[in-house]
């Protein structure tokens, strides 16, 4: 399942930047290119297998943006887009008891909470796809494609001792998952890969440049730990939610009067 996962997202891929790549040939040529940076808020967590009880971890991402607007094909303008970002992602425990109520560890009277925090230089690559004005006025778009992520820290943030913790009880007191070998794991793939894709709107104004507002998702197709039959975890993959603003301003614009 895994592998045709894979093969299904890698075709759709190319078949996207194929298409741009052939409506450059037939559509009303551009050849604008745009730079700038953007800030945004984080949801991750972590796909375990064995399955970890998790709530949202959240963090900040921000960096640079490069889009080049190759075409406009009928109502479609192409672009490709490419960012460099830092993004602090990572994964939250939810430590309840099968009622849903908090798990109170014993030694310091207060509920467990467990947070790991990650650190990734992120770099996706966009094939993107807009429809309304360019020049002036709102646009909305999509674009999709692989993101690669490179590995730069973590940290550990929890409030009871690792020999304190409490158990799954066979009276159905206590944590509702045994799953816990994880928290004391250290990364040991550096490398992240996966698809990233989203929606927004484009506010752009011929002197102030050009305001984005996105959605986007990300599902990460490597694991950050080991997943063969000698490793604990089959799966320990990222899905992030990512909300961000972006600002662009135009280094170069194609000479049309047409273009609004």
């Amino acid at each position: 399942m895994r592998r045709s996962t894979i093969k299904l997202i890698v075709i759709l891929i190319t078949y996207h930047f194929s298409l741009i790549t052939s409506l450059a040939q037939v559509g009303e040529h551009r050849s604008e290119l745009a730079v700038g940076f953007s800030g945004g808020y984080l949801l991750s967590n972590i796909g375990f297998v064995p399955t970890v009880p998790q709530g949202m971890h959240t963090g900040l991402t921000g960096g640079f943006t490069v889009r080049y607007t190759s075409e406009k094909y009928f109502n479609s303008i192409c672009a490709l887009v490419a960012e460099l970002n830092i993004a602090q992602t990572g994964w939250k425990e939810s430590i309840l008891t099968p009622d849903d109520e908090p798990v109170i560890n014993a030694a310091t009277g207060l509920p467990e909470q467990y947070q790991r925090d990650m650190t990734y230089l992120q770099v996706p690559f966009l094939a993107r796809l807009g429809w309304g004005r360019e020049r002036k006025g709102m646009q909305f778009f999509f674009q999709v494609g692989p993101q690669i992520g490179t590995f730069l820290s973590e940290k550990t943030k929890m409030n009871f001792d690792w020999d304190q913790r409490t158990p799954v009880y066979s009276d159905g007191t206590g944590r509702t998952s045994g799953i816990v070998a994880q928290d004391t794991m250290a990364v040991e793939h550096k490398i992240d890969y996966g698809i990233a894709g989203g929606i927004g709107l484009e506010y752009s104004h011929p002197r102030l440049g050009h305001f984005l507002l996105e959605g986007r998702y990300y599902y990460g197709l490597g694991d950050i730990y080991g997943n063969s039959k000698r490793d604990y975890f089959g799966r320990s993959n990222f899905s992030n939610i990512v909300v961000k603003l972006t600002y662009l301003f135009d280094i170069a614009r194609t000479r049309n009067s047409n273009i609004k």
